[in-house]
């Protein structure tokens, strides 16, 4: 049942959502599996928006000041502008903090800091003021801070959350009115309490389909920016991000990385004889049987032409070379040229530990380089398999 109902929630996204496809859908939902690209973009976006308010908030918070004392009598504002005081460091103190932050736990928590430190000045303000009987022009100031809430729902609309991200943030700020609501339930006027809640309920409506939708926007360019549009495969900006991430996990954890260069072998002949539109063919023809293929983890990158990058987290060079001697023997291998031949690849195969490298990208130059090895002993070939042989086509 609850699957059926989860089927039917995102057809109804995607049949509204036309440029995303239902992977995409369930990422506007939650963030468990953001690939880390988006995450990073996502995350470095959060913080420098954090950065902003923070720094414009720095600014506006003790100008009010001059305000409070201009309204209020002494035993009102003298609390006041300590409080304002107070959380004008701290939004100094969110902005100094918030630097080159790429991870979304960072942004969870400068995020969350924002917000608690509005919410901790509007209670205290809030009770504090109601213990004054104000009248004309101090009531009608004391009144201004009531709106802060409104302002910090409206506020949110400049983040890219998800449903469950925003539901995360905004409950505590409807939370927060609730608690307001009751600090003065003996004098509470119930009436504008409801509409004032309900008017609360939409900004959160509106701002929640604002960051629904900006966080759409960034999904889609993360995809158009780190795909092949013909392929389908990563793109080669992309690829590198993937694969310095990759080889980081990999010199942490001690775990292997290989990485198998793949330059399809003829290519240039087919271009010359049949055409570009058959060369993108049998190009994409050979990324489609590499993806059918792919063990859950590996990556492949369009590196450039007919060259192509499959990186292979967890995995020697002889298990890289059983998985891709898999591919090759596969019925109809890499796909067929115009001509009916099949279509084959050199291949150079390197591996983070048996190679000892320091860098990604001396482990792809070395691959490179056993790619063009192969292509000089015959192509059709796979070299970096065993330190002393190359594995020739059975």
């Amino acid at each position: 049942m609850i699957g059926s109902l989860r089927d039917i929630w995102h057809h109804a996204w995607v049949s509204v959502l036309v440029e995303m496809s239902e992977q995409e859908i369930g990422w506007l939902l939650r963030s468990r599996n953001h690939i880390s690209l988006l995450e990073k973009r996502r995350a470095t976006m959060i913080v420098s928006r954090v950065r902003l308010v923070a720094g414009l908030f720095a600014l506006l918070t003790p100008l009010w000041i001059i305000v409070d004392i201009a309204a209020f009598p002494r035993e009102v504002w003298l609390p006041l502008v300590i409080a304002r005081l107070v959380a004008t460091f701290a939004f100094a103190l969110i902005l100094l903090l918030s630097r080159r932050m790429h991870y979304m736990r960072d942004a969870y928590r400068r995020l969350a800091l924002l917000f608690a430190v509005p919410t901790a000045f509007f209670l205290y303000s809030y009770q504090h003021m109601a213990q004054f009987d104000l009248h004309g022009i101090q009531l009608a100031f004391s009144t201004g801070y009531a709106f802060l809430p409104f302002v910090m729902l409206a506020g949110l609309s400049i983040f890219p959350l998800t449903l469950l991200e925003n539901i995360a943030f905004i409950s505590p700020l409807l939370l927060m009115q609730v608690i307001a609501g009751i600090m003065r339930l003996p004098v509470l006027d119930w009436p504008t309490f409801a509409a004032s809640f309900w008017l609360m309920l939409l900004i959160a409506g509106v701002s929640l389909l604002a960051g629904l939708s900006q966080l759409a926007f960034i999904i889609v360019l993360v995809r158009e920016a780190i795909r092949d549009t013909m392929t389908g495969c990563f793109s080669r900006q992309s690829g590198e991000e993937l694969l310095e991430l990759q080889f980081i996990l990999s010199r942490r954890s001690g775990n292997p990385l290989a990485l198998a260069f793949i330059d399809l072998d003829h290519f240039k002949q087919v271009n010359d004889t049949y055409g570009h539109d058959a060369g993108d063919a049998v190009l994409t023809g050979a990324a489609n049987a590499i993806h059918g293929r792919l063990r859950m983890g590996d990556i492949l990158v369009r590196w450039g032409g007919e060259e192509f990058l499959l990186i292979m987290p967890n995995t020697t060079a002889p298990m890289a070379c059983v998985a891709l001697e898999r591919v090759r023997s596969a019925d109809r291998g890499l796909g067929s040229r115009p001509d009916g031949n099949p279509v084959t690849a050199s291949i150079g195969v390197a591996e983070r530990i048996a190679d000892a490298t320091d860098d990604w990208s001396t482990l792809v130059e070395l691959a490179d380089e056993r790619m063009y090895e192969a292509k000089q002993t015959g192509r059709n070939r796979i070299v970096g398999c065993d330190p002393a042989a190359a594995c020739a086509p059975s």
